[in-house]
């Protein structure tokens, strides 16, 4: 196994920055889906920014979890019921996270194009508070 030299290690901001870059290449992606009528793997998409923008948020403080749930949980506690975040992104991403599950596991759930749009528009709204904060 490669031992890492110097240049592969980074610092938190570093973390920070490429977690955020992999959020907005994430609704790209997302936004590419949604104008070719793919609505299912633009949710995913959608999700996946949202989920890699809190995850930028939470290196700021060195914080990874495992699980999924526990990011959120975590930021939907310290950076949305504290206000740092607008209150109603709790409930957005809740929301992103149930439609992203259904979209990929259930077998008879049929994304819409309003509800993909809801989506992305969460997406593109958090990765801007994310890139200000």
């Amino acid at each position: 196994m490669k031992q890492p030299d110097a240049t592969d290690i980074g610092n938190k901001n570093d973390v920070v920055n490429y977690r955020l870059q992999v959020a907005k290449e994430d609704l790209k992606s997302a936004q590419v889906l949604l104008e070719a009528e793919a609505y299912r793997g633009a949710n995913n998409r959608a999700y996946y920014a949202i989920f890699h923008a809190i995850s930028a948020v939470l290196a700021t403080e060195g914080i990874a979890f495992k699980r999924h749930k526990d990011t959120l949980a975590y930021f939907n506690k310290n950076y949305v019921a504290t206000e740092i975040f607008p209150r109603d992104f709790g409930r957005k991403i809740v929301k992103a996270e149930e439609i992203r599950h259904e979209s990929d596991y259930d077998t008879f759930y049929i994304a819409s194009k309003d509800v993909t749009v809801h989506q992305v528009e969460t997406a593109e709204q958090l990765i801007k508070l994310v890139s200000d904060f």
